[in-house]
């Protein structure tokens, strides 16, 4: 059965996956889970209320599931050059959803030839399906997680793509990461934080103070989440603290000390896009739909629509400071999309731009409407 067990996971390294790893499929402790939703924590991503329970317990999701396959994707790409706009790094890539997936449909194929199984008798997901696959790498040993809430791996840091296979197969599990590696006393430790010590840099780096407790992210707070899933208004609060990220935030994964391990990745499962990060204020300011749907296409970034990165470019470059961006700013405060009018307004103001607003509204352009939307949108939510 040993045997067995490590021929599947040579085979699934084989298929470009870094990290492969079997945990129990015994529930997860969910007060964490179900305190951080009592507390509205996961602003409006209202799915996982509704999938709470089944994160907790995957034989909830599958019937007489006995093990769970941990995967990780090493997806850190070394020193990038600093562009106008500061993307996640993640978002550089073709979507990882749709380019693991392939490798999922093969790893199932490898479990039902080494173990005589149907497709009935797993499933795989890849951060798609109500899986708390950080909870699961964590007791797989995969790594642990640490007090930015990430999975935190010894050998690639915070640069780690997961995904999951759950299966009525029973495998031997593998041992969760312990205490000792890093010299600190006690056997292994499973709790957020555990192999951290006394380290905060995470909880200080976060620009919008999003991280209020070891392992708990706020959501309303998270630049991530307003850059990426909020679909509305982003709070004003937050904006300035945004700063050049345009796309997501790697704030609390950046300055975590474990990351001196992180070695670039084989790529095998990924189609590097470091060109998006080239891309000038300019030029995603002055996007059309046709350009945004050709630029980003397969990307993670299109699930952000046309409107929303636009939205998000005018808070980056309110928060630049250059003034020769104005005139795109003013044309965008007269945008066709509510939406992007009231950002590029926030956007103008703060780079002093007023004059030129009250000079677009003096000669009638698109730009007269701005000022009622902004008096009517601006106070709701920010």
């Amino acid at each position: 059965m040993a045997a067995r067990r490590e021929e599947l996971r040579r085979r699934l390294v084989a298929l470009g996956f870094d990290e492969v790893l079997f945990a129990v499929a015994a529930a997860l402790p969910g007060e964490g889970l179900r305190d951080w939703l009592a507390a509205g924590r996961q602003a409006d991503m209202h799915w996982m209320e509704r999938t709470a329970e089944k994160r907790l317990d995957p034989g909830r999701v599958l019937t007489g599931t006995r093990s769970v396959i941990l995967l990780g994707v090493n997806y850190w790409p070394g020193p990038l050059p600093a562009g106008e706009a500061t993307w996640a790094r993640y978002a550089l890539h073709e979507d990882y959803h749709d380019t693991l997936q392939p490798a999922l449909v093969e790893a199932g194929r490898v479990l039902e030839e080494l173990y005589g199984v149907s497709r009935e008798d797993y499933r795989g997901y890849t951060d798609t399906g109500p899986v708390l696959e950080r909870g699961w790498a964590a007791r797989a040993g995969l790594g642990f997680v640490g007090k930015n809430a990430m999975l935190i791996s010894r050998r690639h840091g915070n640069w780690l793509f997961l995904a999951s296979i759950l299966t009525r197969v029973e495998l031997a599990p593998d041992e969760p990461v312990s205490r000792k590696f890093a010299g600190l006393p006690g056997e292994a430790d499973r709790a957020v934080g555990g192999l951290c010590g006394t380290c905060t840099r995470c909880l200080a780096a976060c620009p919008t103070d999003a991280l209020p407790a070891p392992g708990v992210v706020d959501a309303r707070r998270c630049i991530s989440y307003q850059t990426i899933e909020n679909k509305g208004v982003i709070p004003r609060e937050l904006r300035a603290g945004i700063g050049r990220r345009i796309f997501g935030c790697d704030a609390c994964l950046e300055v975590c000390p474990w990351n001196r391990f992180a070695q670039v990745g084989r790529r095998l499962l990924l189609t590097v896009r470091h060109d998006l990060a080239q891309l000038t204020l300019r030029e995603l300011l002055e996007l059309t739909p046709e350009q945004f749907a050709a630029t980003f296409r397969r990307t993670s970034i299109k699930r952000l629509k046309w409107a929303g990165l636009l939205r998000n470019a005018c808070l980056v470059a309110g928060n630049t400071g250059d003034r020769t961006l104005l005139p795109l700013l003013v044309r965008l405060a007269g945008h066709e999309r509510a939406l992007v009018r009231a950002h590029a307004v926030w956007a103008v103001r703060r780079l002093g731009g007023e004059m030129l607003l009250a000079a677009a509204r003096a000669a009638e352009t698109d730009a007269a409407v701005l000022e009622e939307y902004a008096a009517e949108v601006e106070p709701v939510g920010g």
